[in-house]
């Protein structure tokens, strides 16, 4: 699937961003935090590829586990917007549902399993 330019934001408006990605694989991640979040995440990209337009400030860093994976989320609303991968922190993920205009419902989803990731029960 072609990566195309999508605007997005976390529920309330603090967070804005851009970022050019397919939306295809999306991904669902049965790890703990995932599980709870049930976010629907982009294909693997590079953070040049992901603008923060607004709301740098407003977001708050959650580490888990490894402590290598950087979610962020909105410090108002709770939304998560997007991610530092673990496997690779070189790369990021972005939240599908955050997007504008995208129906995630429509789209096929595949499963990560970041549950074998775990190096500390949860």
């Amino acid at each position: 699937m072609t990566a195309l330019r999508h605007t997005g934001a976390c529920h309330c408006g603090a967070v804005k961003f851009e970022v050019t990605t397919p939306l295809l694989p999306a991904t669902r991640c049965d790890c703990s935090l995932c599980r709870r979040k049930g976010a629907l995440m982009s294909p693997p990209l590079a953070r040049a590829d992901l603008h923060i337009l607004s709301g740098e400030d407003d977001l708050t860093l959650y580490q888990f586990n490894t402590r290598v994976a950087r979610h962020y989320f909105c410090k108002h609303c709770g939304i998560y917007p997007f991610h530092q991968t673990r496997t690779n922190p070189a790369l990021w993920r972005v939240n599908l549902g955050c997007l504008d205009g995208v129906d995630i419902y429509s789209l096929p989803v595949d499963v990560a399993h970041g549950a074998a990731l775990s190096v500390v029960q949860s």
